[in-house]
């Protein structure tokens, strides 16, 4: 059992950076790939970022390349997704994941934080 809390979300600008964090909870964090994925009004949640349980991998969904950047700290049982640059594309309500496998964590994962809401004015 995995739990997530989503922090960091906010109302930005166009161009602006912005910070998302996810706490989890548990000792065996390091087990599990993490990932982010976005929900914005109207339309179906997304994948945004994958990172692997160690951090080795990654993956992102082309419109977030080179924007946006996936982390995670083990030792602090986190994971965070810098975001520049930011679009009010990019408004959306953002989910923190987990699951132990790194092709279902893109898809389909078993975890899920209850959110939080990113938007960006123009």
């Amino acid at each position: 059992q995995v739990q997530l809390v989503e922090s960091g979300g906010g109302l930005v600008q166009a161009g602006d950076s912005l910070r998302l964090s996810c706490a989890a909870s548990g000792r065996t964090f390091k087990s599990y790939a993490m990932g982010w994925f976005r929900q914005a009004p109207g339309k179906e949640r997304e994948f945004v970022a994958a990172i692997s349980w160690n951090g080795g991998s990654s993956d992102y969904v082309d419109s977030v390349q080179g924007r946006f950047t996936i982390s995670r700290d083990n030792a602090k049982n986190t994971v965070d997704l810098q975001m520049n640059s930011l679009s009010p594309e990019d408004t959306a309500v953002y989910y923190c994941a987990a699951d132990r496998s790194w092709y279902v964590i893109k898809t389909s994962p078993r975890y899920w934080g209850q959110g939080t809401q990113v938007t960006v004015s123009s």
